[in-house]
């Protein structure tokens, strides 16, 4: 300080950089020890000004139980670009603090911790939950399956989780700006989250519009998937009830419930394939446009708005798999279906599919790598226990797929039973069709199906509205830290565009041939993508940040040091995890197929180049950053700040 201070104010100084719990690593306060110690953030800024900082906190704001009114740093001038410097001596070391001030709104937070929890939550239970982990556990050995299902969670996709949930909230950044703390020239990771993002609005909402469709059609007496006297049915349906103890099934025989969802719904029956997609579906564009008119409305405020609204998308699934799985249980032939979904074959452990399908189903299930952990951490407070988050919801997110295995597979046994099938002939397909085609016929066979149904059609809505407001949340958050000056102040305009460019982006979805085009989005143009910029965001924190470096930021920030496990997971075996799918994905690629249409070898060119365009701002920005890296030297040298 100068030297016109007055000792107390040395006092206060001098005891704001004596505690270690004390020190925080933000942008916005840097201790810089003249003998090269290693830098310590410092935690109070000057209470006086009310300004908040470059990491969201305001200035007015105590952080720690030791900060208050009383700890106030005094700063011996100020710079044009916000900086203040003062030198204060400390056992024989001066000291200088630098801190960057801003004169934006404070950093909305959450207004209560089950907001967060309910909003991670219902980011991380998607309809992947409901359809897709069932059948991957019964396709790969059953109850076998738990085994590397549960080692893949405990190794890969939970450190992931808690690294992405102590980024978010120590830096208080989106998915691009955070990069600056981190290392600036990993940036295009950013970008290409925010892109992957897009293209996963692009058809995920398309889905709920399927499931809107449905839901309307619910309210009638008598289902329109139940009878074969419609107009969009053919010769070969054959519709059987419970009651109909007459009637034989044969391979060429399609049910109502199909031929509803492929000629009426879908009217995929009226496109050859993706090069001839056909006319848009204008019940279906009527459909998705409700959807994201419902998510505007939810995320156009922030997270204090859609933070209310998940109270219901949220938690009202879980009372649907709870009404659906007592029914489901109380079904003739339930037993065949959980028999068939639990008992364990040991033997397709020796399969490295298994251990691929594994993988992936964790990656996707809890979700890290979309930028949407790293914005919902943004709006915590700073010394929330995010460790204890991230242990809590990623558990909620396996226990709910274990459950909705049961929910599903109850219903497929009576299926069967009703069926006179083996269980596998019933469950055959996997994706949205074990949704809208078995489960819908099995709700129709059921004592009050109008109900069921309702109820039903509306929980795959609210758990697709969940993940919808997430992943546009994170998009929205990356864009106003990177732009705050241009966006904090017009983010409904903002949210607005966004939510048009998205529902224009999927119009494609909603042709007749649109099924083809969510399912090549779903396995080629994401998937491969969002797994590769995952696979360089760990190797950029763990290996370019460093791994003690990010272990001090958690201790600063929860008071105790990840132990020996997180550290290797972080630094070795998460990479390993990665790679291993990515590896695994270019050797045995799928083997995409849906209905009647076999996809051309084009269409997974096109597919891959459609992933690889998301994550190539890459490299494009590390170039870019290299080659304006000397005229920034430049500027901090001249500027004194070296």
């Amino acid at each position: 300080m100068d030297k016109g201070e007055n000792e107390g104010e040395r006092d206060k100084a001098r005891e704001e950089v004596g505690g270690e719990e004390e020190g925080t690593h933000q942008e916005n306060g840097r201790l810089m020890l003249a003998d090269g110690l290693t830098e310590k953030g410092l935690k109070s800024l000057n209470s006086s000004s009310g300004q908040q900082v470059s990491n969201g906190f305001t200035t007015s704001t105590p952080q720690s139980p030791r900060e208050g009114p009383g700890t106030e740093a005094s700063s011996a001038g100020t710079a044009s670009g916000g900086l203040t410097g003062s030198s204060v001596p400390l056992g024989g070391l001066r000291t200088l603090v630098v801190q960057q001030t801003s004169l934006e709104r404070p950093r909305e937070t959450w207004s209560k911790k089950m907001d967060f929890l309910l909003s991670v939550i219902g980011y991380a239970v998607d309809l992947g939950n409901v359809w897709r982990f069932p059948y991957i556990c019964y396709q790969n050995g059953g109850g076998a399956f738990l085994l590397p299902y549960l080692l893949m969670a405990v190794f890969g996709g939970v450190p992931l989780f808690y690294m992405e949930l102590a980024l978010g909230q120590f830096h208080r950044s989106g998915c691009i700006s955070i990069w600056k703390h981190i290392c600036p020239i990993f940036k295009g990771i950013g970008f290409a989250i925010c892109i992957i993002a897009l293209y996963i609005a692009f058809y995920y909402n398309t889905i709920m519009a399927w499931a809107l469709y449905y839901l309307l059609s619910s309210f009638r007496p008598t289902l329109p998937w139940t009878t074969c006297t419609n107009s969009w049915n053919t010769a070969n349906c054959n519709r059987y009830m419970s009651t109909d103890h007459n009637v034989s099934w044969s391979n060429s025989s399609t049910s109502p419930a199909e031929e509803f969802y492929t000629r009426q719904v879908l009217q995929v029956h009226l496109s050859p394939g993706l090069h001839q997609l056909g006319s848009v579906s204008w019940q279906l564009a009527l459909c998705l446009l409700f959807i994201f008119t419902i998510v505007y409305f939810s995320i156009w405020k922030g997270v204090k708005t859609s933070g209310k609204v998940v109270w219901v998308t949220a938690t009202f699934p879980y009372l649907v798999l709870l009404v659906l799985l007592i029914r489901g249980a109380t079904l003739p032939g339930a037993w065949r279906g959980v028999v068939f979904y639990l008992k364990p074959d040991w033997e397709k452990l020796l399969s490295t599919t298994v251990w691929i399908d594994a993988a992936a189903q964790i990656f996707f299930s809890l979700g890290p790598g979309f930028g949407v952990l790293l914005a919902f951490a943004s709006y915590n407070p700073f010394h929330n226990n995010c460790y204890k988050d991230a242990l809590v919801t990623s558990s909620v997110n396996c226990l709910t797929s274990f459950l909705s295995g049961f929910v599903i597979f109850t219903v497929l046994g009576y299926m069967a039973e009703m069926r006179h099938q083996d269980v596998d002939a019933v469950a055959k397909d996997a994706g949205p069709s074990l949704l809208f085609i078995i489960y819908a016929e099995a709700i129709a066979n059921m004592p009050a199906a109008t109900f069921f149904s309702i109820i039903f059609f509306l929980m795959i809505i609210m758990l697709g509205l969940d993940s919808t407001f997430a992943g546009l949340e994170g998009v929205i958050t990356a864009m106003l830290d990177e732009f705050p000056h241009v966006l904090v102040k017009r983010r409904e305009l903002f949210v607005f565009g966004l939510v048009c460019v998205c529902y224009l982006g999927a119009l494609s979805t909603l042709t007749y041939g649109g099924a083809f085009v969510v399912k090549l989005f779903e396995e080629y143009a994401t998937g491969p993508a969002v797994i590769t910029v995952v696979l360089l965001e760990v190797i950029a924190v763990s290996w370019f940040y460093g791994t003690n470096r990010f272990c001090n930021d958690i201790q600063v920030m929860l008071g105790f040091s990840p132990g020996f496990f997180w550290r290797v997971c972080w630094v070795a075996i998460c990479p390993c995890f990665l790679l291993f799918i990515i590896i695994s994905f270019l050797a045995f690629p799928p083997e995409v197929r849906l209905f009647h249409y076999h996809y051309p070898p084009w269409t997974t060119v096109l597919g891959y180049c459609i992933g690889v365009s998301s994550f190539i701002c890459v490299p494009a920005y590390m170039v870019y950053h290299l080659l304006n890296a000397k005229g920034t030297f430049k500027q901090v040298h001249l500027s004194g700040v070296h």
